[in-house]
């Protein structure tokens, strides 16, 4: 049985590094992983979206419409972008935060308004203070990590093999807050 996620968020908020630690452990884990990566104006802090496909075996990355068994968002408005991918049945995890996007910045248009509730009214959601987890982990920029551990949570691979891989992923003088982030994501 083929597991579609899509991880969504913006422009350096550390998506590819949680990318990365869910294909590493899914891989090391003996399935076939096929990843996607969407970059728009990333560096800009604009929408970036990875699709993680893994299975027996896996012959496309894309995850369409009515796809997703998991969407882990690192920002609410990409969340809430994202929900028409969520399959029925399906999860979101949510990261609490919110990132104005340009047309907001620049005046055009606001911010929707409790997109957390209307999130949780159509869908299996967890909405997660990531940013005061990170912090009392030592880094506010582990909030990838700590949601990769929220998400973690729900899989059936166990707990030490996503350990193993955060060690074998994050650069060594980020590991201690990353692990520590992990953790705390895991036992939310």
């Amino acid at each position: 049985m083929t597991k579609n996620i899509m991880i969504v968020g913006v422009g350096g908020q550390g998506t590819l590094l949680a990318s990365r630690i869910l294909g590493n452990t899914v891989i090391n884990e003996g399935y076939d992983v096929k990843l996607s990566e969407v970059h728009g104006m990333s560096q800009r802090g604009g929408s970036v979206v990875t699709y993680v496909k893994y299975g027996e075996k896996v012959y496309s990355p894309i995850v369409d419409k009515g796809e997703a068994d998991i969407i882990l968002a690192f920002e609410l408005l990409e969340a809430y972008r994202a929900l028409p991918y969520l399959k029925k049945g399906g999860k979101i995890i949510v990261n609490d935060q919110k990132i104005d996007p340009m047309p907001v910045i620049s005046g055009l248009a606001q911010y929707p308004e409790n997109i957390a509730d209307k999130l949780k009214e159509v869908a299996d959601c967890t909405v997660v203070n990531a940013l005061s987890l990170a912090k009392e982990a030592g880094n506010t920029k582990s909030v990838n990590v700590v949601l990769i551990g929220v998400m973690a949570k729900s899989t059936d691979i166990p707990y030490e093999k996503w350990v193993e891989t955060v060690k074998a992923t994050v650069p060594p003088k980020f590991l201690e807050a990353n692990l520590k982030a992990f953790e705390l994501g895991y036992n939310l």
